[in-house]
This record gives structure tokens, C-alpha cells and sequence, in this order.
């Protein structure tokens, strides 16, 4: 099975180098083969260039899982599309098993494939098939530590493909066994039982339609719908480490997602607005910093992701105020480019509305915005039709805490000029870039070589209204597109800023730089904090509000036993508490 053997192509990349003088093939462009295929109606014309490209994949020394995934989606579409029902069947079936196989590289949930394989079998009279993809669901979910009403349901799908088959023995055995696995949870006889994780709740809007499927991580898709509130909620195993998202891993031999070793989307608990707004007011009123950090995701990303990805930054920051997840309708693959881009704008919107609302309705002191990729489309449009609805201006109070930029997807003459508008709304405006981020390469390309805020290098956009930080030494991430959350000497910075704002000068692993142009930014030095320590630490001073150095080097020489670190770190943390300009006290 094709997909079977990018699995096996990519453990063998792990431990066979290619030949020395070996020809390096042009890299996949997603976004130009999107373009491409576009103009192509005929199902067999599409279906053969996808079978082309994934052909020039599985020949290329290093194959990306992520493209290749996505594009054996596209063509299991392409043949649902076209009636072949065995054909895509079989197609699904191997994109779960692929989904399995490669889990710690490829964050993509095989259940809802498993059950579509499972359909299309039974659609084509593929019975013996049918019985056999229920059965791996089955195991997985069970390896998951799943039981109840969820396996009873499955069993039930056997006995009914089984009675089609005409195997009446094996049909009363399956149902019977799905009166046993009911039976099994009312006795208490549940595997699986809660402990060794947290549940982070992560209060959630979005403009996503639902997909009428229970299962939470595939609650909301991507096509478009009416803006919904709700609460989402993930967990984190305790052995989770900072920056990751841990998944099940067939080298470790598990075969099932469970919260106690990876994170998961729990539970999707939809909401009426009033209700939404007076649970987070009640959540704020027993939290020591009345703040909301709002999160907006990028391009190539799903709902359940974004979920994760939120939990895991607020969980890795040991913030003490609200999550909230503004999650707009992204296919979330990487051959959706351009779809993407076409529903991000409206999203805009919606979350200037949005934010208005959590202004006046939430009961924060402070709001702090992060925002990634393409979804600072989003957030570009919503804080300029805010600062123009509403009269803002220089010399007004802000209206929100920090606001991040990160990667950002917008133009860069476009993005210098909407700062105008934008700057007076927030306390500060940081622009993370990077020249390692594929999708803004290709982006630049598709925009006539117009340069992208969001890009790093030589080029990198600045002005005096927003402080710009050159990422790029924080190395490529082809596959995430999340470099600003994956490694934690980033999320040291976000955390500083949110903590006391801090200029760059001050601010760990930074190097002042000077542009092409003559204007000062910022370039972030890889290995230049001690930034596990430092999170740590100020996790710890969140709810201080007046902080001297005694405080601070109290903390330290209770928690910090590397007598050079501690000193470098209460340099640094005296810094932080300075007033700008000022030497701390």
C-alpha cells in the first residue's frame, strides 16, 4: 500500500544518507499544485496529476508525511467524486494506517478515515473488508482506553455488516457483544480511569460549521458557518514536555490515543453567547491576573489542532488568566492554500465583533492577542475596522495588553501602513519573523515577489510603531508551520511580555540589528536564555504586583542551584521589573 511505504521511506531517511553528488529535485510546491490542479475539471486528468505528484514524492530522499498525506486526501476525494467506492475505500483505509504509522511526525486523527473505510466497504459489498477496518477502529479506541457506548456502537456496525453478509452466528455474537460492552461500563468495569494529565479548558469562537460528528476532535470542519462560542477541553499528560504535542507513537507500541501520555481535545461543550460570557467573567473572577490571552491560528490548521496547540502554550506558560481560541474555517492541509485564503478575510469580521464583545462582556483587565500565519489576515482587518469604528487614536488608553505577530501572511507595505491605524489599540506590537517558513516563501511567489511581513533576513519589515524579532535562528519547521510555539526560548519571549512588557533591549537572546534600510530590529540568538528556567520563574511571580529585587533573588536561590545561571537570570529578571530606561531598584 502506497502509503504504507512513505512510512517505511521515512525510517530508512533516518539512517541512510543519500549519495554524496546525489541531484537535489526541485522541493513540492503545495500552493503552485493547487493552482494548477484548479484548472483541471476531468476526474481522471485530476486524479492523474495527484497520482503524479505523490509518485514524484515517494521518489524524492526525504518525503514530507504532512504533503504527502494531504495529498492522498485529494485523491480520496477525487475518487469519491468520481463513484469509485472501492477504490476510495481502500484509500481510506490506507490513510489511516498511515495516520497510525507515522503519528509522531503527522498530527492526524485515523478515526474518522477508519470510519469512512468502513462505509465505502459496506457500500461496495466489500463486507469481509468492512468487518476488518471496524475491528482495527475497535482496537484503537480501545488502546485508548475507550469503552462503553462509543465500542458498543462499532459492534453494532459489525453485527449489521455481518447480518448483509448473510453470517447470522456472527451477527448475534457481535450484538451481543455490544450489549456486554454497555453492560461492562454500568458495572464500573471501565479501563482508562482518570488520572496522570490536566484538562485545560480553553474557552473557543469560531466561524467554523459544525461537522454533525460527536467525536471531539472532528466536532467543527472546515467549511464555513455562523460565529458559535463554547469551551473546549484538552489535556496534558504530566509527562508532557514543554512545546510538544504529545501523540501516540507505534514505536512505543501505542496504538490508541490516551490523556495520560498524549493531548487530546476531551470534550467540545458548545455554547449560547450570554451563557459563554458570564462562565468566562465567573472563570476570571477566581483568577489571580484578569486577563484572556487570545490565540488565532494559521494556515494548515484544523480545529482539534488549534485546540491543542492553545491548551499546550497557555498549559507551557503556567498562565494564570483565561485561554481563548479564536479558530477560523482552514482546510487544514497543506494543498488548501489557496481555499484558505479565500475564507480568512470574512473571519476578520467576525473577530473584530468578536474582540469588541470580550471587551465589554468578559470582566478581563487586560486582553493579549496572538496570532500566526495566515490568521494575522484576520487579525490585521479586525483591529483596524476596530480602531476606525470606534475613533481610536494615538494618546487614547489601549485597548488590549501585547499583541503578536506571528509569521504573519499580510503583504509588508500593507502590514507597515494598517499599523498606522492599529498601533494605538495595544500597550505593544511585536512582529516575530522568520526566512525559514516555507509557506511564506511560496505566498511571496503566488503575490508577484511582493515581500511578506511576516518574513525574516536582510529584508525584514520594521517601523518605529512595532518592534520586529528575526526568528530565523530558531531553525525550519516545513511540517508545523508553529516554530513561535515548538521551541520554548520563544515562548520565554511571549511570556516575558505578557508578564511586564519589557523592551528588546533588555529581554533575553536578543541582538539589536541594523536593516538594509538603516532602521533598527532585532535578532533573536538561539541558546541566549536559560528559558525553561526563566518561565519557570516568573509562573512563579505572576501574581505579584510589586516586585523588587530582594523578591527576585529570594526565588532564585531557593529554585536555581547553577550559581552562573542564577546569576544571568537575576541580571535579566531585574531588568524586567525596571522601568523603561531605568536601573531596577
Amino acid at each position: 500500500m502506497r502509503l504504507a511505504r512513505i512510512a517505511l521511506l521515512s525510517l530508512v531517511s533516518l539512517i541512510v544518507s543519500p549519495p554524496l553528488f546525489a541531484q537535489e529535485a526541485a522541493p513540492f510546491d503545495p500552493i503552485a499544485f493547487e493552482l494548477e490542479l484548479a484548472a483541471v475539471e476531468a476526474p481522471a486528468e485530476r486524479l492523474a496529476m495527484v497520482d503524479a505528484a505523490i509518485a514524484a514524492l515517494e521518489a524524492s530522499p526525504d518525503p514530507d508525511p504532512e504533503i504527502y498525506f494531504d495529498l492522498s486526501a485529494l485523491r480520496l476525494e477525487i475518487l469519491r467524486e468520481a463513484g469509485e467506492t472501492a477504490a476510495a475505500a481502500a484509500a481510506a483505509e490506507g490513510l489511516a494506517d498511515f495516520a497510525i504509522r507515522m503519528s509522531e511526525q503527522l498530527d492526524r486523527n485515523p478515526l474518522p478515515y477508519l470510519d469512512l473505510a468502513a462505509t465505502l466497504y459496506t457500500e461496495a459489498e466489500a463486507y469481509r473488508e468492512a468487518l476488518r477496518v471496524l475491528d482495527t477502529e475497535i482496537a484503537y479506541r480501545r488502546n485508548g482506553g475507550q469503552s462503553g457506548q462509543v465500542l458498543a456502537d462499532l459492534l453494532n456496525r459489525k453485527a449489521e455488516v455481518a447480518r448483509l453478509r448473510g453470517d447470522m452466528a456472527a451477527t448475534e455474537e457481535f450484538a451481543g457483544q455490544a450489549q456486554f460492552a454497555i453492560m461492562s461500563t454500568r458495572m464500573g468495569k471501565r479501563s482508562g480511569q482518570d488520572g496522570g494529565f490536566s484538562a485545560v479548558d480553553v474557552f473557543y469562537a469560531t466561524d467554523r460549521a459544525r461537522t454533525g460528528n460527536a467525536d471531539p476532535a472532528e466536532f467543527y470542519g472546515h467549511g464555513r458557518g455562523d460565529l458559535e462560542y463554547g469551551v473546549v477541553t484538552v489535556t496534558i499528560p504530566d509527562t508532557h514536555v514543554p512545546g510538544a504535542i504529545e501523540t501516540p507513537s507505534i514505536w512505543k507500541l501505542e496504538f490508541g490515543p490516551s490523556p495520560a501520555r498524549h493531548v487530546m481535545v476531551r470534550k467540545v461543550d458548545p455554547m449560547e453567547a450570554d451563557a459563554y460570557f458570564s462562565k468566562m467573567s465567573s472563570e476570571l473572577a477566581g483568577r489571580e491576573r484578569k486577563e484572556i490571552v487570545v490565540f488565532i491560528h494559521g494556515f494548515n490548521t484544523r480545529f482539534d489542532a488549534a485546540a491543542k496547540r492553545a491548551a499546550q502554550l497557555a498549559y507551557d506558560m503556567d498562565y494564570r488568566g483565561v485561554p481563548v481560541l479564536y479558530s477560523w474555517p482552514s482546510a487544514g492541509q497543506t494543498v488548501r492554500y489557496v481555499a484558505d485564503t479565500a475564507v480568512v478575510r470574512l473571519s476578520g469580521r467576525r473577530l473584530s465583533m468578536f474582540l469588541e464583545d470580550l471587551r465589554a462582556r468578559s470582566g478581563a483587565d487586560t486582553i493579549h492577542i496572538v496570532a500566526h500565519s495566515m490568521g494575522n489576515r484576520a487579525l490585521t482587518d479586525a483591529l483596524e475596522l476596530m480602531a476606525l469604528r470606534d475613533g481610536i487614536k494615538e494618546g487614547d488608553d489601549p485597548v488590549f495588553g501585547q499583541v503578536f505577530f506571528a509569521a504573519p501572511d499580510v503583504d509588508a507595505g500593507l502590514f507597515r501602513e494598517m499599523m498606522k491605524t492599529i498601533h494605538p489599540l495595544a500597550e505593544r506590537l511585536t512582529l516575530y519573523t522568520s526566512e525559514n517558513d516555507w509557506a511564506l516563501v511560496a505566498s511571496r511567489k503566488l503575490h508577484g515577489n511582493a515581500p511578506r511581513a511576516g518574513q525574516g533576513g536582510d529584508s525584514v519589515t520594521t517601523d518605529e510603531l512595532f518592534d520586529t524579532i528575526d526568528m530565523s535562528d530558531l531553525g525550519e519547521d516545513m511540517l508545523a508551520h508553529t516554530y513561535f510555539a515548538d521551541d520554548s526560548s520563544a515562548l520565554a519571549d511571549i511570556v516575558s511580555l505578557i508578564w511586564r512588557n519589557p523592551p528588546p533591549n533588555v529581554r533575553c537572546g536578543m541582538t539589536e540589528t541594523v536593516t538594509e534600510t538603516g532602521e533598527t530590529a532585532w535578532k533573536y540568538q538561539k541558546g541566549g536564555c536559560f528559558d525553561k528556567t526563566m518561565i519557570g520563574l516568573i509562573s512563579h511571580l505572576w501574581s505579584k504586583n510589586d516586585i523588587s529585587r530582594a523578591d527576585i533573588s529570594a526565588l532564585i536561590s531557593e529554585l536555581v542551584t547553577d550559581q552562573a545561571a542564577a546569576s544571568e537570570i537575576e541580571g535579566r529578571l531585574d531588568a524586567y521589573i525596571a522601568p523603561e530606561g531605568q536601573e531596577a531598584n
